[in-house]
């Protein structure tokens, strides 16, 4: 989800809807634990590191899970009833962890 759009919905929604959506969120994660390899957690600003130095920068991602699946369909296919989803411009993308050779 954009950045600024979320921060528009989180002053224009109640305390109430912003519980109910938790709560919805909350469910889902329950119904899904068996696929998920980490719950995740939200994430915070995010600091830029090069050879110059660092920065203080900012991106959509608002947070993550870790899920396991055989196949990226079957993974995609865990998201497809996630609540956040409901949420304008709410994406969730989907990145494999590749393993390292031994």
């Amino acid at each position: 989800m954009d950045i600024m759009a979320m921060q528009k919905m989180m002053e224009e929604t109640s305390a109430e809807d912003r519980t109910k959506s938790m709560g919805e969120w909350g469910t889902w994660m329950k119904n899904h634990m068996a696929d998920l390899a980490d719950a995740g957690a939200p994430v915070g600003k995010n600091t830029q590191v090069t050879t110059s130095g660092s920065t203080d920068v900012s991106n959509d991602i608002g947070g993550y899970s870790i899920v396991q699946a055989e196949t990226k369909e079957a993974a995609a296919k865990l998201f497809a009833d996630n609540p956040h989803l409901s949420l304008p411009g709410a994406v969730v993308d989907l990145m494999e962890i590749v393993p390292m050779p031994a």
